[in-house]
């Protein structure tokens, strides 16, 4: 894909679509956001709705939710042709992290206001203002990195930025703070292994390593280090084991981390403590 030639337009965010789908959100520095058919080479549709920059997208099924540097969150339904189902303008600064839970009960928003938001799912897209279920306050710093678990219903995962540091553990129903966990560093990113009840963080200033816990104790198993500047991003391949981490120092780090499904439980221990870096590394420009 390539966006308008000579233009200042940038990529300021994707997001594929749920159960292997050919389709790919992307969300431009030109408030739009993207809908296109990978497999044919060709952009499907564009839908606007945002002033600003559309830096976090999110699937819920057929919805696609996108946050904006403009503060609000918006639904999109893409497969009518009068998208925006739903609205919410909850947060006072940029939107960083959007993530929906895995039954589509609740969506979390996190932003440069320090705060995250809770959506009821069924609401945030029949209202064009939406108000949270619940407003959480606790990190204090950005939250970009969100994480729903696959193993527990409702538990949600956040981490904070450079001046808060902490992995949070939410119940989504009730808003409570279950655990809290202070990293020593910026948190960028969340991902769960689908297979066992670990966690995979990534971090900024000063080690910019992936450390991977045992959740609920939280004990450290491992820290992969390898890049050197912070690690913005991370991707977990379709069989749960491969993660692809995305950092600022321009390269994209391939990590044998997680246990596929079907292997043993003790196996995995033995692939994250074998690791002394990353499995494969690529730089971009």
């Amino acid at each position: 894909m390539n966006l308008e030639e000579g233009s200042d337009d940038y990529v300021s965010s994707v997001s594929w679509i749920q159960q292997g789908g050919t389709h790919l959100a992307v969300g431009t520095a030109s408030n739009a956001v993207q809908l296109w058919d990978v497999q044919a080479g060709k952009q499907v549709r564009t839908m606007n709705g945002h002033s600003e920059r559309v830096g976090a997208l999110a699937w819920n099924n057929h919805v696609l939710t996108s946050g904006s540097r403009d503060t609000t969150i918006i639904n999109h339904d893409v497969r009518i042709q009068n998208h925006i189902i739903g609205k919410m303008s909850n947060h006072s600064q940029e939107v960083c992290g959007l993530a929906w839970s895995p039954d589509g009960a609740f969506l979390a928003s996190g932003a440069n206001d320090n705060t995250l938001c809770i959506y009821d799912g069924t609401t945030s897209q029949q209202s064009m203002n939406a108000q949270a279920r619940h407003v959480l306050t606790d990190h204090q710093a950005a939250v970009k990195a969100l994480a729903w678990s696959p193993h527990e219903r409702n538990l949600l995962a956040s981490g904070g930025g450079t001046a808060d540091r902490s992995i949070k553990f939410w119940n989504a129903a009730s808003g409570s703070l279950i655990n809290s966990v202070d990293t020593g560093s910026q948190v960028c990113a969340l991902q769960w292994s689908p297979h066992e009840k670990e966690l995979l963080s990534s971090h900024g200033y000063a080690e910019n390593q992936l450390c991977l816990w045992k959740y609920p104790t939280m004990a450290k198993v491992k820290e992969l280090k390898g890049h050197t500047s912070r690690v913005l991003h991370m991707a977990i391949s379709p069989d749960g084991s491969l993660v692809c981490s995305g950092a600022a120092d321009e390269t994209l780090r391939f990590w044998n981390v997680f246990a596929s499904e079907g292997k043993r439980k003790g196996d995995v221990g033995a692939t994250a403590g074998a690791l002394s870096g990353a499995s494969g590394s690529l730089r971009i420009r």
